[in-house]
């Protein structure tokens, strides 16, 4: 461990003028590690527990409980010369959104960035101090309820440390993305992080097999499902399992005794909002009559498959000339799509990601094989 970190010591802010004293410090700093702790087990948004800071050698424990005023941290968080670092930032963006009504920008996301130097992809925090710094790092505090007060010193040591190393690591990071020339694109691709990810549709697998008037049914489901675990802060599943939406949007129940008989519908909803979803249903099924929703592409095609196979080896071979792990650079089901545009069967628009670094050094060779291997199956047939 640095010298810096040898009196394993931090300092609590548990109210606002502290909370302004350490803003206004971090503030001069090039960089600030970050971290949050969270509990989600009934709701839908994140409940925060804990903000951890690190910068200039000392570490902060920001208790939002205690917290009335949030304004100097959005300041910070809106400090657009000041690299908010992060592992893995995905949840804690989540939570910033709700918490701060701010995103960190700009951001560095250290498991990311640990991909495109070619140091494992999907990497976890503790392989990531094990590896840059040859320190352990417990996690014996994953579990723990941090809502609860007072906190122990076992969860705040771990609190600590989820910062106070991810702050030495990332000079070292910062040092190896100079000198292979990567520093703009980990930029780039870190800051393209948003929250929500893919979208409860996502998880319909089997969504592309469904009539017009089936999926505007799912659609229209799917969407009231999310306003109401919003509204009501409450799991997804909690409002209404994805089993029960499916087998709904397959049946198109038009009464109440029909969307009872749905798979698994709860009792409680249908007293509740049985009528309103029967509404529903009717009100999707006859707007697909004259306004059908945008058609869910089926799985790729033996053709593409076939394409997107060959190309695995030109995109290996990219991963080691960039000196990256290959996961980074695109994952398998984008490769079928890009081989589907190949084809000319694509019918996705292309994901946002696919433009900047990724572009011009992933996609573009990419696409020039993707024609030279078609020109040559062309020739043979």
């Amino acid at each position: 461990m640095s010298a810096e970190y040898l009196d394993d010591s931090f300092h609590w802010v548990r109210d606002d003028k502290a909370l302004e004293d350490m803003a206004a410090l971090i503030a001069q700093q090039s960089f600030v590690a970050v971290d949050t702790e969270f509990r989600r087990r009934d709701t839908f948004y994140p409940e925060v527990a804990l903000l951890q800071l690190a910068a200039a050698g000392q570490c902060w424990l920001i208790d939002p409980l205690t917290i009335t005023d949030t304004k100097p941290l959005q300041a910070l968080f809106d400090q657009t010369n000041l690299v908010k670092v992060l592992h893995s930032a995905s949840e804690d963006l989540e939570v910033f959104e709700r918490w701060l009504g701010v995103l960190p920008r700009p951001i560095v996301d250290t498991q990311k960035a640990a991909a495109m130097l070619g140091m494992g992809f999907g990497l976890s925090y503790r392989d990531l101090v094990r590896d840059l710094l040859r320190i352990d790092v417990a996690k014996d505090e994953t579990q723990s309820d941090w809502l609860i007060r007072p906190l122990t010193q076992a969860q705040c040591q771990y609190a600590m440390q989820d910062v106070t190393f991810l702050a030495q690591c990332w000079p070292i990071l910062e040092a190896r993305a100079e000198a292979c020339g990567h520093l703009p694109w980990i930029l780039e691709e870190s800051g393209g992080m948003v929250t929500g990810g893919r979208g409860p549709l996502a998880k319909f697998k089997s969504a592309w097999k469904l009539s017009p008037q089936q999926l505007a049914v799912l659609l229209d489901l799917i969407d009231w499902r999310e306003s109401q675990a919003r509204r009501r802060d409450r799991p997804r599943n909690w409002i209404l399992h994805d089993k029960v939406i499916q087998d709904i949007a397959k049946k198109i129940p038009t009464s109440m005794p029909q969307l009872a008989d749905s798979e698994g519908m709860p009792a409680g909803v249908l007293r509740r909002e049985g009528k309103q979803l029967v509404a529903l249903i009717a009100a999707a099924c006859e707007r697909a009559l004259s306004d059908p929703p945008t058609a869910i592409p089926a799985p790729a095609n033996s053709r593409v498959r076939k394409l997107a196979k060959s190309l695995t080896p030109a995109m290996a071979s990219l991963a080691s000339e960039l000196g990256m792990n290959v996961e980074i650079l695109m994952p398998s089901r984008e490769l079928e799509m890009l081989a589907s545009f190949a084809t000319g069967e694509g019918l996705l628009p292309r994901p946002a990601h696919w433009q900047g670094w990724r572009h011009s050094a992933v996609i573009k060779p990419l696409e020039l094989e993707a024609q030279r291997l078609l020109g040559e199956q062309n020739h043979a047939g």
